[in-house]
């Protein structure tokens, strides 16, 4: 990786906006949106058929772009939905946190590799913390909303309804500097399978292609194993149970047999030190309720 110059923040803006990425103000030197609350809205401008939230907001527009940073150095903050992108934001430890916890750059080093992934090459800025924001591209049409936790301690994602803080930008701890500028790259199946919604279950859409679905699956038996074996001790069924949930979707949409994933996940959760027979307690517990909250797809 190489470490990029920092940019002003008007500069970072229209850098980002070239790149058709949705940006608008953060107050100067702090990360909270610029923009005024509906409590407060004038009615003017672009709220005026309606008050307008910041993604509603958030511009490529050049123009618009100088000016309002020719008003004041607003950090720069990118509408992650609107812009075709999925942030995986991995954090540091907060100061008071325990020793040996991993940062979210460890946690999710150990996911890609007990999920048999490599870690993605893809835009990376630094944040102010220390931590790191991995960008990654999502198809149109695609609505992944933000998550917090899901994929590990210390990872959150953000798509929809979520913004991150972009490079140029500075705050009392620090700035946010481009790490790796090449262009973000598609997010991968894996990540993908472990972070989009449920689909429905009351059959409103035809049947998704054999083959993605098959991928999709897969990618996430691959990453549901990974995060028990990695899980912290005192946290270890819950992740199992988790895990069963996660996977019994796929078992009642026919996209996995119900006893690979059974020994899949009782092998994960005994590498973690579960007894045989919690780890099958836990697993039978998680694979009914989802398959009972899952009913197979059919054709509208």
């Amino acid at each position: 990786m190489t470490h990029v110059p920092p940019m002003a923040p008007l500069t970072a803006a229209l850098a980002a906006a070239e790149r058709g990425w949705h940006v608008f103000p953060l107050r100067p030197q702090d990360k909270r949106p610029a923009l005024h609350g509906e409590a407060v809205c004038p009615g003017i401008g672009d709220c005026a058929g309606g008050h307008r939230k910041w993604e509603e907001r958030a511009t490529i527009d050049p123009d618009r772009i100088r000016r309002a940073w020719s008003m004041l150095p607003f950090n720069v903050g990118i509408a992650t939905g609107p812009s075709g992108l999925l942030v995986v934001d991995l954090d540091k430890p907060k100061h008071k946190s325990s020793a040996d916890t991993p940062c979210g750059v460890t946690t999710f080093r150990a996911l890609c590799e007990r999920a048999g992934q490599a870690v993605p090459t893809t835009h990376t800025v630094r944040t102010a913390s220390g931590g790191a924001h991995l960008y990654f591209t999502v198809p149109h049409g695609v609505r992944l909303a933000n998550t917090a936790g899901k994929l590990g301690k210390l990872i959150d994602t953000r798509g929809w309804g979520g913004y991150v803080v972009a490079a140029g930008s500075f705050t009392p701890t620090g700035p946010y500097t481009p790490v790796d500028p090449v262009p973000p790259v598609p997010l991968p199946d894996w990540l993908h399978a472990l972070l989009a919604p449920r689909r429905e279950s009351r059959g409103h859409a035809a049947v998704p292609s054999t083959s993605r679905a098959s991928r999709y699956a897969a990618a996430a038996l691959r990453a549901e194993t990974a995060s028990v074996r990695y899980a912290p001790q005192g946290e270890r069924n819950a992740t199992l149970l988790a895990a069963a949930r996660a996977l019994g979707r796929f078992i009642a949409w026919g996209d996995l047999p119900r006893d690979v994933v059974e020994e899949a996940l009782h092998s994960a959760g005994e590498c973690t030190g579960l007894s045989e027979r919690q780890c099958r307690a836990t697993v039978r517990s998680g694979l009914n309720w989802s398959i009972a909250h899952n009913p197979q797809w059919r054709a509208a």
